[in-house]
Formats: C-alpha cells, structure tokens, sequence
C-alpha cells in the first residue's frame, strides 16, 4: 500500500429523498458546509420529488449489507464495517487503488441490484440520493 493512500474511506450514502437540501437536521452545501435548516428549501425539494419516499426494512438492510461485503469480497477490499439503516448506510473500506467516489459508486450500484431483485418496489426509480460523502 503506498503511503499516499488512505488507510480506509469512511462513505455515507442516503436513501432516495430522505435528506433534503434545508433539512431541519441541518445539510451540507457543497463548498460551503453546514447549513442552517431552511423549511422552505426542504418543502420545495419534496414538492419535486419524483417518486416516493421507501425507507429500508430490515431485509433490505441485510440485502444491502450483503451486497457490499460480497463486492468487498469480489474486489479483494476490506469491509471494516457495514451498517445499514432505514435511511442511510455507513461503510468503512480500505480499497486499495481505488477513489473513494469509485468505492462509493460501485458499493451503491450493487446494493441497487440487490434492492431491485429482492423487490419490485424498488425498479424504475432511485434508491439511493445522489453522491454522498
């Protein structure tokens, strides 16, 4: 491993239309920051919002957390810890040779597939939010 790298990502992501730009629980801006909460904002988001808000039950939650440790497993990377919630997932992976944006893209692509085969309310719409951190 060279010393450049990071010893290990620390990557959130969120479930599809669960935190919302304004959020009374605060949100980050990028470039910016925290951000206060801003009612208004957040209402607008929702009013646009496309499709439904499905939050996680506990066998996505173990379809998702499946899903990462086989990816982990496939690409020879280090699942330190996984953790599935209703509305977000935590993952702290060492990949090495890999961005953190790569890990994050390629951990949420295969946690989609897995929601999609497992169950129908999850195809042809989002399941995750854009990005994450």
């Amino acid at each position: 491993m060279s010393t450049d790298e990071p010893i290990s990502f620390f990557i959130t992501w969120t479930v599809y239309g669960t935190f919302l730009q304004g959020d009374s629980r605060w949100w980050n801006k990028r470039t910016r920051g925290e951000q206060k909460p801003q009612p208004l904002l957040e209402q607008w988001h929702r009013d646009r919002l496309n499709h439904s808000v499905i939050l996680l039950t506990g066998a996505h939650r173990e379809a998702v957390e499946l899903a990462i440790q086989e990816h982990c497993d496939h690409r020879v990377w280090r699942n330190w810890s996984c953790n599935a919630r209703s509305n977000h997932v935590h993952v702290v992976v060492t990949a090495d040779g890999y961005s953190g944006r790569t890990v994050r893209d390629q951990l949420k692509a295969n946690a989609t597939r897995k929601l999609r085969q497992l169950s129908a309310e999850f195809r042809d719409r989002p399941v995750w939010s854009v990005g994450g951190d």
